[in-house]
């Protein structure tokens, strides 16, 4: 029997709605569907349209195509058995066939947004073009023959299955060529949305089909099993070389759309493409030969996480699919690779503009809100974080224009860290250093919560945060003296802060010496708050090294990196922990406590090979980086999703990646470093 081939595909809009699934097109995850609507983009993301189920009859034989997994296991029908071949490039397709016979499927989902003229930012958008996604079916053969789809259909968060039930009803309004869909709830209406097509005779024919298996959910000790809804189905009679596209949309338009036919598919096709085109032409990466093939679904696969925010009418970064929402912290980070790497200066810009705008008590938001929320505060980096990026940004664009528009958020975050804000975040006075302490909440990256109690805590002073900190000081200091010599500034005033920030940030140095283990040739990662060091190797000393002002000495970062590529360095990225370390996790799995506890206690982060590189470059400028990028680039070109990289990997041997499948910091610090690679 032909292996199931459960690789991972991946398509996005730019609204945060997306289409995902395998190779061998049996879903295997609750978040596996052809339409993922954001209802309030990028949020309320809802599964409208699962999939089609497909069957062929040539001949008076009837093939059935789709594959399934049922409880218990069961696989039905055995579709993929036919599936002669997928591609992922430029749209997902797949081709099934017997002897005298060949049926081609193809997904495409358009760009819900047009960017502005610039062809860079997302900020002055024009009105939505919608949530939607086209299929086309393109058949081969020696006879005519009939193809049979079935809409199956639900109405639900994406995050959580649905059950067939007395409560959950689904309306159908039947036109030519379309059908207008609604779930109904005794306490809700669902979205409206519309199944359209190119040809073929429709016949109503509601029925549920019970206990669809997830088997990765099984996997990941969670919810396994769905119920889903089909209306009815489509038969399309179809000659050798025709075609029929479908298009499913949220809403049900006020003004007539354009007619669907077989060109309909290939126009937005060729919109994509001219639109991904305008992406390569504007990046500033120049490579040839395969290298550039690779450059160039890497600007795709950094493309996808691109997104519009109703709520803030801004771009923002989704942190990873499929079941991530956007967060300062990750788009911050992000926002070199994603946006100065490819030359889409304006959109950097626009999301640093978004950013700042949120900031209350010093503080950048980690969650943004959906329509009507707070944003949640609960990170003491991203502030800083935002405050490194600008100073790359600047860097980069020498937009000095920006910098004096943003220079009052900058002091207003520096005046709030050290006058003290929430969490009880403050500057200690005898050292200069950033510290905090609140219980049972955990406020740098390694921030899992289990049960209210912090896997990782960190309280105190992190390395990488004061690292930060000092970064920051620096970046003020040489701001605020680029200023004083605009004759439109106070020049007296900001001559003094100037000052006052260059005195600050060399007690700060000084002051980034109590992390030093001589024992270890390596940096504590936390100083406690009762000033005990944690001398646990973790990568945020390799992180506090890579940041644009570095506080530490070259003997001391090339003592550091020693240990980390001893320690911390596998072929997809660094460890969060030393694996001689007792509370080391090899592998990152079963259920969610397990898997939680696993997170930041060995589990490989992909996006820390780029603060990796970046320190290495530093400390050991003419030596040859000890680490080979193939094992990544084949995991990005064949792997898990394929044009995408995982989240985490396990930490121990073959290293299988895991978590979610496709993450925003992984393709990004790989897009920063690709011509150092």
């Amino acid at each position: 029997m032909k292996d199931l081939d459960t690789r991972e595909w991946l398509l996005t809009n730019g609204l945060g709605s997306f289409a995902s699934g395998t190779v061998c097109d049996a879903r295997t995850r609750t978040y596996h569907g052809w339409l993922i609507a954001a209802l309030e983009p990028p949020g309320r993301r809802t599964l409208l349209l699962s999939h089609l189920d497909a069957s062929l009859e040539v001949a008076g034989q009837l093939w059935a195509l789709s594959t399934n997994f049922w409880s218990g296991g069961k696989i039905d029908p055995l579709g993929y058995q036919l599936l002669r071949s997928f591609e992922i490039d430029p749209v997902p397709s797949w081709m099934w066939g017997e002897e005298h016979w060949r049926l081609t499927r193809q997904l495409a989902m358009p760009s819900g947004w047009v960017e502005a003229g610039d062809g860079e930012s997302l900020i002055n958008a024009q009105a939505p073009l919608g949530n939607r996604i086209l299929i086309q079916y393109r058949y081969e053969g020696t006879q005519v023959a009939t193809l049979r789809l079935r809409p199956i259909i639900g109405d639900r968060d994406f995050h959580h299955q649905q059950s067939a039930n007395e409560g959950l009803q689904f309306s159908q309004l039947v036109k030519p060529q379309q059908i207008y869909l609604q779930g109904i709830r005794a306490d809700q209406v669902g979205a409206p949305w519309l199944l359209r097509w190119s040809g073929g005779e429709y016949q109503p024919e509601g029925v549920w089909y019970w206990n669809y298996y997830y088997p990765e959910e099984n996997r990941r000790g969670l919810g396994d099993k769905e119920d889903l809804y089909s209306p009815g189905y489509l038969s399309v009679v179809l000659h050798p070389g025709e075609a029929v596209t479908l298009e499913a949309r949220v809403g049900w338009p006020e003004v007539v759309l354009p007619d669907l036919n077989c060109n309909s598919f290939e126009q937005a096709l060729q919109a994509e493409q001219e639109r991904q085109s305008q992406l390569y032409a504007q990046a500033p990466v120049t490579v040839k030969g395969e290298r550039e093939m690779i450059w160039h679904q890497l600007l795709r696969a950094g493309d996808q996480f691109i997104a519009y925010r109703a709520s803030i009418s801004g771009p923002t970064v989704i942190a990873g699919y499929p079941w991530f929402n956007d967060w300062g912290r990750d788009t911050l980070i992000a926002l070199p690779g994603l946006t100065l790497a490819t030359g889409r200066f304006t959109l950097a810009r626009g999301l640093l503009e978004t950013f700042g705008a949120y900031c209350r008590g010093g503080l950048i938001p980690n969650t943004f809100p959906d329509a009507g929320a707070e944003p949640i505060y609960n990170s003491i980096d991203a502030s800083l974080w935002w405050i490194e990026i600008l100073g790359i940004y600047l860097e980069t664009t020498q937009d000095w224009e920006f910098l004096a528009q943003q220079y009052p958020l900058v002091r207003k975050i520096y005046k709030a860290l050290t006058a003290g804000t929430l969490y009880h975040i403050r500057v200690d006075a005898a050292d200069g250093l950033l510290t905090w302490n609140v219980p049972n909440v955990a406020l740098t990256w390694m921030d899992v919560v289990i049960d209210g109690h912090p896997v990782t805590p960190r309280r105190g002073k992190p390395v990488e945060i004061n690292a930060l900190w000092y970064s920051a000081l620096c970046w003020m200091t040489r701001w605020t003296e680029k200023l004083v010599n605009d004759s439109r500034n106070d020049s007296v005033r900001l001559s003094h802060q100037a000052e006052h920030y260059s005195q600050q940030s060399r007690k700060v140095k000084a002051s980034l010496q109590k992390f030093w283990n001589t024992e270890r040739n390596y940096l504590y990662d936390t100083i406690e708050p009762d000033d005990r060091r944690d001398a646990r190797i973790r990568p945020n000393g390799v992180l506090a090294l890579s940041l644009h002002h570095c506080g530490f000495a070259k003997a001391q970062g090339r003592r550091v990196l020693r240990v980390a590529c001893d320690r911390l360095l596998t072929p997809y990225g660094l460890r969060s922990l030393d694996p001689s370390d007792p509370a080391y996790v090899g592998y990152y799995k079963g259920d969610r406590f397990h898997r939680d506890r696993a997170y930041h206690q060995g589990t490989v982060w992909s996006w820390l090979i780029g603060p990796f590189i970046r320190a290495w470059k530093r400390f050991y400028e003419t030596e040859p980086l000890p680490w080979n990028p193939l094992p990544l680039l084949e995991h990005f070109q064949e792997q898990a999703c394929l044009g995408s990289i995982s989240e985490i990997f396990d930490a121990d041997p073959p290293y299988a990646p895991q978590g979610a499948i496709a993450q925003a910091w992984s393709v990004a610090e790989l897009m920063r470093h690709f011509e150092d690679l």
